[in-house]
């Protein structure tokens, strides 16, 4: 197995345990926190879909004026780095919007991925990343990544009353 099916299975691993815990989470609970500003389930999605977009598309070949059709408009504002969780729903797109927008970013992650030359993995990213210096390293990292925040939503859950799925 190539350096790349690798970071490509890691990558469809995680999503694969994120999809079944999101399936197991009313709707109604998308934007219910623990303890006001700490975090919700739709931030975590948004969150985890906007940074699988950057580390795995954007840093792999770029930004393209295409991309606006599978990552909303601010969706970077809401759910980027430095950004803080809000319980108000109206400020948010509908969960169902979200997860779409998850799962599009995903599939389009895993179709581009897999025509990636495996000398392009080699190259250097732009820019800097204190967690990686190549573009396998980004992919690498959008994986490990994800299953943080993935840890997130399964403590979430628990949080809920629900029982763990393992």
């Amino acid at each position: 197995m190539s350096r790349l099916e690798i970071a490509i299975e890691q990558i469809e691993r995680v999503r694969k345990y994120a999809n079944s815990l999101l399936d197991n989470i009313d709707e109604a609970d998308w934007f219910r926190q623990p303890a006001e500003g700490v975090t919700h389930i739709a931030w975590q999605v948004g969150h985890m879909t906007l940074s699988q977009y950057r580390l795995a598309l954007r840093r792999i070949r770029g930004e393209l004026a295409t991309d606006a059709e599978f990552v909303p408009a601010g969706f970077q504002k809401l759910f980027g780095k430095g950004s803080t969780p809000s319980s108000d729903r109206s400020i948010h797109p509908d969960p169902v919007v979200i997860r779409a927008a998850f799962d599009n970013v995903h599939q389009r992650v895993i179709a581009e991925t897999r025509t990636v030359d495996d000398a392009v993995l080699d190259e250097p990213v732009d820019p800097l990343h204190p967690m990686f210096s190549t573009k396998h390293g980004a992919l690498i990292w959008a994986a490990q990544h994800e299953v943080s925040h993935v840890g997130q939503i399964g403590l979430l859950r628990r949080l809920f009353g629900n029982q763990a799925l393992w």
